[in-house]
């Protein structure tokens, strides 16, 4: 059963190419890259009370990833969202989300990618695969030894910051708070080392300028910037601070990192693709990468990832690639951008343990 439905997963690449296709490239452009979503969520329903455990969601993770035309995703759980705000609850919730997320790939017959070879092979075998990340370093509360621990468990993208401050050993200012801590934290520079030391990808998303450029100097490894938009793309205030400035952008690209772009801004593929060509021109094709910030199982409160925007026919990558087209991009660049760049620095963070 599980050979039979494999076999009807793969051939959705193909329906849904058909479906977005009116450029026989997009089919080839999908086949050809290994496209990753840097920043990606499914639901979770978490308590504090184990007791009160709420059954899993049937989630069609494997079936959601093909018609996507992504190859790979990197899953999160932000820590912080939770309900608690005690301390030492964050590292609990951090053990309840990868059990979640091991019962999750058992169901879906899935496994995490722990370096660029366990992409390129189930890419080749046209199998959807997950990097495990989390959305905030809460569960560390000043210890890294929980950093090698994660690491074990199969973590290899770490976002230290989100919504709100580590309550115990604070990493770093966050863009929805008042600015407090200087940008980075001396902790937080040593989480940073951390990650370097053992082969996780760092993402400063939710960190304000400051911040970011702090952790590129703690860094030795390129970082990422996973979900935003240039802060000159909006009048709004609000949503500015939310957004990463040209200069810090190009900080992070010399660094030899990656800018991701997320669903916000944007009312259609078309303006998204616009969006993308916005960074492009600030930071160079070698430095931009998608990061949705959508959720595969369409029941949260993000955006649903194969039906972002209203006129998004057929799966996310396929529809965007198809715009990316009409829109004067390359096959080459559209690969760069869909996951080739991602692909890269993973690949280098992750070389000594590969």
């Amino acid at each position: 059963m599980a050979a039979a439905g494999s076999a009807t997963l793969l051939g959705s690449n193909e329906l849904f190419a058909e479906e977005t296709a009116s450029d026989p490239r997009v089919a080839q452009i999908v086949a050809k890259t290994i496209a990753v979503d840097m920043h990606n969520h499914v639901q979770i329903r978490l308590t504090k009370n184990p007791a009160e455990a709420i059954p899993d969601l049937e989630i069609d993770l494997a079936g959601e990833m093909k018609r996507s035309g992504l190859s790979a995703v990197c899953q999160t759980y932000g820590l912080d969202g939770f309900g608690g705000v005690d301390p030492g609850h964050d590292e609990t919730y951090y053990m309840e989300t990868l059990a979640f997320e091991d019962r999750l790939l058992h169901r879906n017959h899935m496994r995490r990618a722990l370096n660029l070879k366990d992409l390129e092979t189930a890419h080749a075998q046209k199998q959807p695969i997950v990097i495990q990340a989390v959305e905030g370093a809460h569960f560390v509360e000043g210890r890294l030894d929980r950093i090698e621990q994660a690491y074990g468990r199969g973590l290899r993208h770490l976002q230290i910051l989100h919504e709100r401050d580590n309550l115990t050993f604070p990493l770093g200012d966050v863009y929805t708070a008042p600015a407090h801590l200087g940008g980075l934290t001396a902790f937080g520079a040593q989480v940073i080392k951390e990650c370097n030391r053992l082969g996780i990808v760092v993402d400063l998303a939710h960190g304000t300028g400051e911040s970011v450029l702090s952790a590129l100097k703690a860094a030795t490894q390129p970082l990422i910037v996973s979900h935003t938009c240039l802060s000159t793309e909006t009048d709004s205030a609000d949503m500015r601070r939310r957004l990463i400035s040209k200069e810090v952008a190009r900080a992070v690209a010399d660094a030899g990192g990656v800018v991701g772009l997320w669903w916000r801004l944007c009312t259609t593929t078309k303006e998204y693709v616009g969006s993308v060509k916005t960074m492009l021109d600030a930071v160079g094709i070698d430095h931009v990468g998608i990061g949705t910030d959508t959720d595969l199982t369409a029941s949260y409160a993000l955006p649903y990832t194969n039906r972002i925007y209203p006129d998004m026919n057929g799966g996310f990558f396929f529809a965007v690639a198809a715009e990316m087209l009409r829109q004067g991009f390359t096959p080459e660049e559209i690969s760069k951008i869909g996951g080739s760049n991602f692909c890269r620095v993973f690949g280098e963070v992750t070389a000594k343990h590969a």
